[in-house]
C-alpha cells in the first residue's frame, strides 16, 4: 500500500485551521485519511468502538501531524444517535468542526438469500444510520451558528450499478447517496456542502480480507484485471481527493458523488458479479475463513 503523497499534488498546509471528524477513523481508509489530514494541519477527531485501536492510532499519527495538526479520539458507536450527539457536543465545546467524513462502514459478501435480519441490520445501522445521525448532528450546529461546513461520505460505485452478493451495503450506501443529493439542495443556502466519494479497489487491512476471503477465486475486489488502469488505487490518491473536498477553494461543488476507481465501474459489470461462479462449497469455505478471522481478532482484543 503506497501512502506517499504525489509530489506537488497538495499544499503541505492545505487543511491548516480545519477541524474534521472522521467516523470509523481508527483503521483502514479512515486511519489513512486521518494521517493525511493531520499532516496537512487539520485538528482531526476520529471515533470508533475499540479504545485500544483508537489509542494505537492516535499514538502513531501524532508523529506525522504537522502545520499545527493534531489527532484526538472518541469512543462512539455510530449506530446509536445518542452517542453521536454526545460526542459531537463534546467536540464542539473545544470549537466547531469545519468538516465531517462519514467513513464508518460494515460489509460482508454473501448470497442474498442467506442474509439474516440481524446481518442486514448490522450493515444498515452502521452505514446509513451512522451517516445520517452524524450529518444531522453537525448540520444542526452549523445552521444554528451560521457556519459553513463540508460533509463527505465514503460511498461506492455500486450506487449506480448495483452489485450482487453485497446487498445490505448496496442498499445502505444508495440511501446515503440519496441523502447527499437531498441535503446539498436543502442546505445550499447555509453554505454547507454535501458530497461523496466512491473509491474503487483500495486495499486495506481487515475489510479487504472480508470481501476477498477466497484468494483462489481471484474475482471482485481481489482482482485488478478488470480495472482499465490495471492496478489498485494508491492511498495518497484518495487522500488528495478528500483533502480537496475539505479544503477551501471548491465552495461551489456540492451534491456530487465522485468516483475514483481507475475507470473500473465503467468497464466491469459490477464489483462482485464474478462471485456467481462460486460453488456452495466455495461459499462455505469463505464463511469459515471470515468467521475464523473474526474469532482471532476477538481473542487478540481480549488478550490486549
Amino acid at each position: 500500500m503506497n501512502t506517499n503523497t504525489p509530489r506537488g499534488a497538495m499544499r503541505p498546509d492545505a487543511l491548516q485551521g480545519k477541524r474534521i471528524l472522521i467516523t470509523g477513523g481508527g483503521t483502514g481508509l479512515g486511519k489513512e485519511l486521518a494521517r493525511a489530514f493531520s499532516a496537512q494541519g487539520a485538528a482531526v477527531h476520529i471515533c470508533g468502538r475499540r479504545q485500544g485501536v483508537l489509542d494505537e492510532t492516535v499514538a502513531e499519527l501524532q508523529l506525522s501531524a504537522a502545520h499545527g495538526g493534531s489527532i484526538e479520539s472518541h469512543i462512539c458507536d455510530v449506530r446509536e444517535a445518542e452517542q453521536i450527539e454526545a460526542m459531537v457536543e463534546k467536540i464542539w465545546q473545544g470549537g466547531p468542526l469545519t468538516g465531517l467524513v462519514n467513513n464508518a462502514a460494515a460489509n460482508f459478501i454473501s448470497p442474498s438469500i442467506d442474509i439474516s435480519p440481524r446481518g442486514f441490520a448490522a450493515v444498515r445501522s452502521t452505514v446509513m444510520d451512522g451517516a445520517l445521525f452524524s450529518t444531522l448532528a453537525c448540520g444542526r450546529r452549523w445552521i444554528e451558528q451560521g457556519l459553513p461546513g463540508s460533509v463527505v461520505s465514503m460511498l461506492v460505485t455500486w450506487v449506480w450499478t448495483g452489485s450482487a452478493y453485497v446487498l445490505p451495503s448496496v442498499m445502505a450506501k444508495t440511501a446515503v447517496h440519496a441523502m447527499t443529493m437531498s441535503l446539498a439542495v436543502e442546505w445550499g443556502k447555509n453554505n454547507i456542502r454535501v458530497n461523496a466519494v466512491a473509491p474503487g479497489p483500495f486495499p486495506t487491512e481487515g475489510a479487504w480480507e472480508k470481501l476477498a476471503p477466497i484468494p483462489k477465486a481471484n474475482v471482485g475486489a481481489a482482482s485488478a484485471d478488470e480495472v482499465p488502469m490495471q492496478r489498485f488505487g494508491r492511498m495518497a490518491e484518495l487522500c488528495n481527493l478528500l483533502t480537496f473536498l475539505q479544503a477551501d477553494g471548491c465552495e461551489y461543488l456540492t451534491g456530487q458523488n465522485i468516483a475514483i476507481d481507475g475507470g473500473h465501474h465503467l468497464a466491469a459489470p459490477s464489483t462482485f458479479a464474478a462471485l456467481g461462479k462460486l460453488t456452495p462449497e466455495d461459499w462455505a469455505e469463505a464463511k469459515s475463513l471470515v468467521r475464523g478471522r473474526a474469532e482471532q481478532e476477538k481473542a487478540q482484543r481480549s488478550a490486549g
